[in-house]
Parts: C-alpha cells; structure tokens; sequence
C-alpha cells in the first residue's frame, strides 16, 4: 500500500472513531438529560451531576447526586445499550459526612452558601434550631438541605452535628420559638447577665423548664440559656394557635417593614424579596419554597387578566420578564398583596416597604406594574410544595 493510501486510510478510520465517539456521546447526553428532567429538574434542591468517560471498554460513570433512583435507571439504560460500566458515581450522603449525616443549626442565623468558602454567593440562610440534611463536606464546609430542600454549603461553626437517633430526639423534644424581631438567651434567670447569644424571628430551642418570667432552654450544642417569657412561646401551642388567615399575613408582614434588603436573606437580620415572603409564612405556620422562580409554581393561579381582580390579602405577586418568541417568562421578584382598597403590596427592594399599583397613590410602583407576571395564593391550598407545619405536627 502507498504511502498516499495508507494516510488516507488512517484518517478515514479516524474519522469513522470520531462520528462514533460523537454519536455514542450524543446518545449518552440524551439518556443523561431525560433522566435528569425527571428527577433532578431543579439544581437548587436535587443533585445529579454526571460525568462519562471510556477506558479499556468501560463506560466511566463519576459525578454525585442525591436520587439514588435516577442512577438505577440511568446505569440500566445504558447497560441496554451494550455498555460495561464503571459505576463511581457518588450517592450524597456518603462516607465523607458518615454516620453523622444530620445537622441543627446552632446560630441565631447561619449562612448557607453557593460553594464551600465564606467569600461566595449567599444562597439562603437557616434559623437557631433549623434541621438539616449533612450531604457532603469539603474542608470546613458542609453542603446541607433546609426543610424546603434547598442545597448549599455552610461552615462547621454555624451547625451542630449529629447521627439520626440524636437528630429524631431533638426534633420530637418539646420546644420554645422566640417571637420578637431580636432579642438575647441569658446565662441566667436576669436579663442583667451575660449573653448566651443573640436570638432573631423564628429561632427554635429545646425547651427544659419555666418559671412565671422564664423559659429554660437547650442549644443543640448542650449549651443552656433562658428566655424571656415575654418574647418567646412554646412551639406547639404557638403554631396550634397560629391563624394563617390573610389579616394574620398583613399582621407579620408589617413587622418586617424596615428590615433591610440581603441578597440571599431569609431572617430578621437581612432578606431578599422571596427570603421576606418566605419569613412572612414561616410565622403564619408555613415553608415554603425558597426562591421567587420555585415560589411561582406552588399554590393555584390567581388574577389570569393581570388585572389585580380577585386578589386575596396574603396573594403573592411575582415580577419579572415576560416569555417572548425566543425566550421563556423569568421571575425574579415577589411581593405580598395587602388590598386595602388602595391595591397595596408589600415586598422587599431595597428594604421591607409598602407599594402601590394604584396610579394616583403616593406609593404607586410604576416599574413593577410593568413587569407584573401574575400572582399564586397559599392560603387554603393543598400543595406538596407548601409544607403546613400545623397538620405535621398533629401526624
């Protein structure tokens, strides 16, 4: 064979390996997305990461996920397409956390972040008292899951924790909810003493005993502190006799007003416009999902016109760019409508404040009317996406 002929049969068949190898890819790539439509839609509370490689005829599964479901069909679907695979694919939570793969946060207010360092993005916060999920650790950081799944990373120094037996124990203890903006658990029965810590909206301790001023309380860490009384109630008769009505919503949402804009808060100390609506129905007895785009697929329509007919006190209202021919709807703001007669709402920009759609009103919000996509009600709705902490507590 000459020279010229065999240079060409040498690029021909390497040619055919590339079209083959792109092929086989593309197939690969199919199966991957299906599956992960599927299962892991939204990155923000479901992980499937995966990687492929070949060696020696092996398919090479790595990456993590947190769906050990979706990694059976996927490794069986392709085992369909003749493939020897190579499954390295890491199930959160695994070794690298052990048997400890439970957290409390032990707090007033934990930064959860996008990566595991203090200079990234603030993807959302956890409360004194918050249980988590301990999926995987890097350096000092733990990536974890909030009540309202959503995924990212926080230091050791913001959790305490702890295998299923002790976490099920802490989470079935009687407890005391502290009920004001901000405030301080004591070292002793005399607010005169020194600090235990500061304490924020919503912060869960264990509850150990009262007197007529006091609540005696416990850290997840074993810390004890107390309480006043005047700030705080016990958890259960608090949410047992929390009215989520939409008079009650108005009511917690305008003690909020002045707080100040955070991007990725979701407490008393700083929130983004979704972190305030999420704190509004925490303490009316709900969680609820944690971004303004996860907020907008719970809880049934309302107002289809964009009219601001038919709103119900306690509606939440989302803004943000409409769908056009080449692109799709993307939310990214959400307030509380309030009514009143004078189409108020209230929402966090800037700080916790009230706005108007109402032309001739002196809090009329002209840029947000423009951008207004629609509103969701909760209030009376049966969702699996809105948690209803009351009828968890009574199962």
């Amino acid at each position: 064979m000459g020279y010229k002929k065999i240079i060409f049969f040498s690029v021909f068949i390497s040619l055919l390996s590339c079209k083959k190898n792109t092929d086989e890819n593309a197939e690969f790539d199919k199966i991957y997305n299906n599956i992960k439509n599927k299962y892991a839609p939204d990155k923000r509370v479901e992980l499937f990461n995966i990687n492929f490689s070949k060696k020696n005829d092996n398919l090479i599964l790595s990456g993590e996920t947190t769906t050990k479901i979706a990694v059976s069909i996927l490794v069986d679907s392709l085992k369909l397409k003749n493939e020897t695979i190579l499954n390295k694919i890491r199930v959160l939570p695994d070794s690298a956390v052990g048997s400890n793969s439970f957290a409390i946060a032990r707090n007033s207010v934990i930064n959860i972040r996008s990566n595991p360092k203090h200079s990234a993005e603030l993807g959302t916060q956890g409360l004194l008292g918050m249980p988590l999920k301990v999926l995987d650790k890097k350096g000092d950081f733990y990536r974890v899951q909030t009540p309202d799944k959503y995924i990212s990373w926080v230091d050791k120094g913001g959790i305490t924790r702890m295998n299923k037996s002790n976490f099920d124990n802490w989470n079935a203890s009687k407890k005391v909810i502290f009920t004001e903006n901000f405030g301080n658990v004591y070292s002793k029965k005399d607010t005169n003493s020194s600090i235990v810590s500061d304490i924020s909206l919503g912060g869960v301790l264990q509850y150990l005993s009262e007197d007529n001023n006091f609540f005696e309380v416990k850290y997840p860490d074993n810390r004890i502190g107390y309480i006043s009384k005047n700030e705080a109630l016990v958890y259960d008769s608090w949410l047992l006799n929390t009215s989520a009505n939409p008079n009650n919503i108005e009511h917690i949402s305008k003690t909020m007003l002045g707080f100040p804009y955070l991007w990725g808060g979701t407490s008393a100390k700083g929130m983004d416009c979704s972190g305030f609506t999420k704190m509004v129905y925490l303490m009316n007895g709900f969680i609820i999902p944690r971004d303004a785009s996860q907020q907008i697929n719970a809880g049934i329509i309302v107002d289809e016109n964009l009219t601001f007919d038919g709103l119900q006190k306690g509606d939440l209202l989302f803004f943000g760019k409409k769908a056009t021919e080449k692109s799709k709807q993307r939310v990214t703001h959400v307030g509380i409508w309030l009514g009143n007669n004078e189409q108020e709402f209230i929402h966090a920009s800037g700080n916790v404040h009230i706005s108007s759609m109402k032309e001739n009103h002196p809090l009329y919000d002209e840029f947000n009317k423009n951008r207004y996509l629609g509103s969701r009600r909760y209030l009376g709705v049966k969702d699996d996406l809105i948690i209803d902490l009351k009828k968890k507590l009574k199962e």
